[in-house]
């Protein structure tokens, strides 16, 4: 008999992209800047995290290929 629960994903099968997003950053445009890092960079929504301060912190996942191994050092500049 198996049990009725999922087991997470493997966190080695997925690359990660944390975000901070400050408090002057409207929620229309954190979901326009979302979508296109998911539509043009492969990425979907993995944790949304809202402080008292208003900022956001946002992780980002998407499937690890054999291209996607690491991110450059320079990926999350001016982020």
């Amino acid at each position: 008999m198996t049990s009725g629960t999922r087991s997470a994903p493997d966190e080695d099968e997925y690359d990660f992209l944390p975000l901070r997003l400050p408090r002057e950053v409207s929620r229309v445009t954190a979901a326009m800047r979302l979508t296109i890092e998911a539509e043009f960079g492969g990425w979907e929504l993995s944790r949304v995290r809202l402080y008292t301060d208003g900022s956001r912190r946002v992780l980002l996942r998407r499937k690890r290929t054999k291209t996607s191994g690491m991110l450059p050092p320079d990926a999350t500049k001016g982020l």
